[in-house]
């Protein structure tokens, strides 16, 4: 019975080369992308689960909160990690790292520049699973100035990683390190993601207001971080309201597991990914899946108008029910089988773009796995697909369909009538969101930051000696035409954190008793013009006043609000060290806000003060629109006269802002990717549908074009139906599409207002696409030679 199933669903496929064709298409590219966003999600979801202990590893993060402003910081400071372990016993270890930023390593004569390189305490090994392949991981940071690359550095650096161990290298030739070890490539499911990692120093010891590290803790067994959690209500008294006064403070700990997606703070050690979008992402996979299937409905159920005669035979010469839903089911699973073999194809073919497209690194696995995930989920669709057509076909009545009636004709026409919308209904909405995300990427790429970030180059100054010498470093630099300014900062803006502190300010003639939290920047008087940061009220840095360098500092608008009127003149009292020493300084200036971050924040309260000669460790250059390659090799030159084996690793400044926005950029690519798909899954129905009824009308189009009906006329009678159920859709979509992106803008500090016209032009392009795809089949049944039409039967 099943051979014979077999046989008579290859010729029913063959009969109706149409149908089955945009069937199998359709169902195979739906099913390839369900793949590739199954892949995505899985991986996003799989984060830092490789570690042996990943269900006792906890980060330490901070929320703070003050009349007037909060901070949500992922960073600490450097006393928490002893603090902890020493007052609570459900710690069993700590680890803290501290990202130095990328940097150039030279041994002999070779050269490379290491994208990410983070200090980290010795006990990094005992909290994290990151595999040794040479070296010892107990004490491989336990020394002074060790270092231990990963697998990738070490073969870049040495030609194989086992020569790594034991050699010394040093950074811009003024800091060994000896190599200690070479660990696994850190897996692109990490959320710490280094290339190096270096002892830190046993002197870091900032003040507790400092919070420039990040603390994880490995849990006792047995301990559970919501029993830790509620132990330290007593930290903040006990060791951090002298500094930051009153307010309101709470520590969290992260399950590291729940970082990637969940934690979303300022000063983040790394880009995160969004629970929010990655279930959007798995909407929208299970909405193209959706969307196939509903073609494999619609189109089985017209063409079961063509065999009804078929099923009155069949039943006539005493088939029963069930054989003929074996039969209709055998033609839908055979079908999404072949579906599955395209859907195969597809992904293997597409799976390089895509992870070029999502930045993965994604695989298939086995090719048995493969082919078994393959059949089961093919059984699994085309049962779910084929279940309504085959119980609507096997369920004419003899007589009726001898005849090629059906019985309640309106209900299957309702159906596909409702399936059709709700095929829009996702189509508009992802069209919508594609536009909102594209405008949002646009305006965060186009926004005014405050400053000028175009032509403006940033490198760190690895020297000691040449931070020393830095003002005759500019000097020589402004000399040439190319160069337009020149200044120094202790930190490159727009892609890492600046620094934060706690200060007092004078207000109505006293300091307060409470602190204010603040970003602190070290910046040089020649910082604002070379960004061409204006200034609202007061003035710069200048060298005519000796004092400034100790006793004075700027503060953008964003504090000048929370201060009062007229902030220039006040004091300002602030903590030098961890033993709580302070010092005084005065409010010399009031710049206009500007972005030392992404727009995914809002600008912060900032104090700049001037850097003494070790925090003058990058400069920014302004170079000379037109001739960019010349003033890069004039700036090596004249660097090279101040530290003759050093190479500046320049990064421009509208590049590191653009990094960002990565993860959102990727995210919109995705999407824009399979809402393509989507439309041309929903097209492929449309367009069966449109031929369907072409076909049935046939006779009736011959009669109009005798009559001296147009051809347009034709084309707007067979579009007539199926535009109106796109404007349906697009009533329905709209309101979902604003409601997502809404939920989507929530990851920026600053966007784009959803205006109307937004989602109008998705209808728009919605109404255009259907209108073409009608047209196409419209215009060839409109065009047939009305004889020929008129003879049809």
């Amino acid at each position: 019975m099943l051979r014979n199933h077999v046989k008579i669903a290859l010729r029913t496929f063959w009969k109706n080369k149409l149908f089955s064709g945009l069937n199998i298409v359709g169902l195979g590219v739906g099913m390839a992308a369900v793949w590739l966003m199954v892949l995505y999600v899985v991986e996003e979801r799989s984060y830092d689960r490789f570690h042996a202990n990943a269900d006792r590893i906890v980060r330490v993060v901070q929320h703070m909160q003050w009349p007037g402003g909060d901070l949500h910081m992922a960073a600490t400071s450097a006393p928490f990690a002893e603090a902890l372990k020493q007052d609570y016993p459900d710690v069993e270890k700590t680890v803290r790292f501290h990202p130095e930023g990328g940097g150039l390593i030279t041994y002999g004569d070779k050269k490379i520049d290491v994208p990410a390189i983070f200090f980290a305490d010795s006990t990094v090994f005992d909290v994290f699973t990151f595999p040794f392949l040479y070296g010892d991981p107990r004490t491989a940071l336990r020394n002074p100035q060790s270092i231990v690359l990963t697998k990738r550095t070490a073969e870049a650096l040495f030609g194989t990683a086992g020569n790594a161990v034991g050699k010394v290298i040093e950074f811009s030739n003024h800091f060994p390190n000896t190599v200690t070890g070479v660990i696994e490539d850190v897996p692109t499911n990490s959320h710490l993601q280094f290339s190096a990692l270096r002892s830190l120093p046993d002197n870091f010891t900032s003040g507790w207001q400092q919070s420039e590290l990040y603390t994880y803790l490995l849990l006792a067994k047995g301990s559970a971080p919501e029993t830790l959690s509620a132990k330290l209500t007593g930290f903040f008294p006990k060791y951090l309201r002298k500094e930051l006064g009153n307010m309101t403070y709470r520590l969290e700990l992260q399950p590291l597991t729940s970082i990637h997606l969940h934690s979303h703070l300022d000063y983040e050690i790394g880009p995160n990914g969004n629970a929010r979008t990655v279930s959007i992402f798995a909407a929208v996979a299970a909405l193209i899946l959706l969307i196939a299937g509903i073609n494999y409905v619609n189109l089985n159920t017209v063409r079961a108008l063509k065999r009804t005669r078929e099923v009155g035979v069949r039943k006539a010469i005493g088939s029963y029910r069930q054989q003929l839903i074996g039969q209709f089911l055998t033609e839908s699973l055979l079908m999404t089988l072949l579906a599955g073999l395209v859907s195969t194809g597809l992904v293997e073919m597409a799976l390089p773009y895509f992870n070029q497209l999502a930045d993965k690194a994604l695989s298939l696995g086995s090719w048995s796995s493969t082919l078994l995930t393959v059949a089961l989920f093919s059984v699994l669709i085309g049962t779910l697909s084929g279940l309504y057509p085959a119980l609507r076909m096997s369920g004419f009545r003899p007589v009726s369909a001898l005849r090629g009636q059906q019985s309640s004709p309106q209900n299957p026409i309702r159906l596909r009538q409702a399936l059709v919308v709700f095929q829009f209904v996702a189509t508009v909405a992802l069209i919508a969101c594609s536009v909102v995300v594209y405008r949002q990427m646009q305006f965060v790429s186009q926004a005014d930051l405050g400053f000028n970030k175009e032509q403006v180059l940033t490198f760190h100054i690895d020297d000691e000696a040449v931070r020393q010498r830095v003002d005759a470093l500019k000097e020589a630099l402004v000399r040439n035409p190319l160069i337009e300014g020149a200044a120094a900062a202790s930190n490159p803006i727009g892609n890492n954190n600046i620094g934060g502190t706690s200060m007092f300010f004078e207000q109505q003639g006293a300091f307060g008793p409470n602190p204010q939290l603040v970003q602190r920047f070290l910046v040089d008087p020649d910082y604002l013009p070379t960004l061409e940061i204006e200034l609202e009220s007061g003035r710069n840095f200048s060298p005519s006043f000796k004092s400034d360098a100790s006793n004075a500092v700027l503060i953008n608008q964003t504090l000048a609000r929370q201060l009062g009127p007229q902030p220039v003149g006040k004091r300002v009292r602030y903590f030098i060290d961890q033993a709580n020493h302070t010092a005084e300084a005065r409010i010399v200036g009031v710049v206009k806000d500007f972005h030392t971050y992404s727009l995914q924040h809002k600008v912060e309260p900032l104090v700049l003060q001037m850097p003494t000669a070790p925090d003058k460790d990058n400069l920014y250059v302004r170079v000379r629109a037109g001739n960019v390659p010349a003033a890069l090799a004039y700036i090596q030159t004249v660097y090279r006269t101040f530290s003759p084996t050093a190479t500046p690793d320049f990064h421009f400044l509208d590049e590191n802002f653009s990094k960002q926005y990565q993860a959102e950029q990727k995210q919109g690519d995705v999407l824009l990717t399979f809402t393509i798909l989507a439309i041309f899954i929903a097209c492929l129905g449309l367009f069966g549908l449109v031929a369907f009824a072409a076909e049935q009308r046939t006779k009736e189009i011959g009669v109009r074009k005798v009559l001296g009906a147009s051809v347009a006329s034709i084309v707007a009678l067979l579009s007539r139906d199926f535009l109106k159920l796109i404007l349906i859709a697009i009533v329905i979509a709209s309101p979902l599409a604003w409601y997502a992106m809404q939920q989507w803008l929530q990851n920026f500090a600053y966007t784009i207002e959803l205006s109307w016209w937004l989602f109008a032009l998705a209808g728009l392009l919605t109404t255009v696409i259907a209108l073409l795809t009608v047209s196409v089949q419209s215009i060839r049944a409109a065009t047939v030679n009305p004889v020929k039409s008129l003879r049809s039967e």
